[in-house]
């Protein structure tokens, strides 16, 4: 997963630290922010390094769910459609979205997924939940988009069901955890509804029982 230290660029990530570290959230990881999480990880038996990483974040931010004020009857599987085994975060798919059509990108106002699952089963927000997504056409108004890193072979040339273990147990966790909040949302693949491979397996077969 990313790593927050000295030298990140400003981020949202970075001011949600600040925050629950209780310094001013101005986004910039400067050397304030880095002694507060020198003594945060030295009061939480943490290796002090000063370094968020896995370990600092989920006991800094704690994963919880928030239930939307939107009416959600979908929960909508997708995959980044990148190379296995190569990492990215939601910093980088919200710049692929947000970068301008003229330059490459989608032109969205943010990242088009509410979830995002890496390679080490790490679950991070992405476009708040409040907000409709723009991850399936047609079905974002009451939809949760759900998004795991991967879902091509090495060559990024076929589709691949490329998740590791750790993103395997991360997502069928999540999905449990947000038919709790929605039980009455189905589960679906983005091929679904689209013509193409994503998520790169049959995610509607497989969790037909949830």
């Amino acid at each position: 997963m990313e790593l927050y230290k000295i030298g990140s660029p400003k981020s949202a990530v970075v001011a949600q630290i600040q925050r629950a570290l209780k310094i001013y959230p101005d986004g910039i990881f400067g050397k304030l922010t880095e002694e507060a999480v020198r003594e945060f990880q030295t009061n939480n038996g943490l290796i002090v390094d000063g370094i968020v990483g896995p370990a600092t974040l989920l006991k800094l931010l704690p994963f919880r769910l928030k239930k939307s004020k939107r009416t959600i009857n979908e929960i909508i599987i997708h995959c980044t459609a990148t190379p296995e085994y190569k990492s990215f975060t939601v910093t980088d798919i919200r710049k692929w979205h947000t970068t301008p059509v003229a330059k490459g990108g989608r032109g969205w106002s943010d990242i088009g997924y509410h979830y995002v699952i890496y390679l080490d089963g790490t679950i991070v927000e992405g476009r708040d939940i409040d907000i409709a997504g723009a991850h399936c056409v047609g079905h974002n108004s009451h939809s949760i988009g759900v998004c795991y890193v991967g879902g091509m072979d090495k060559d990024n040339k076929k589709a691949k069901d490329t998740r590791t273990e750790l993103q395997k147990s991360a997502l069928l966790n999540l999905l449990l955890d947000l038919k709790k909040i929605y039980s009455n949302a189905s589960i679906h693949g983005h091929r679904d509804f689209a013509n193409k491979d994503c998520p790169s397996f049959d995610a509607t077969k497989e969790y037909r029982k949830i």
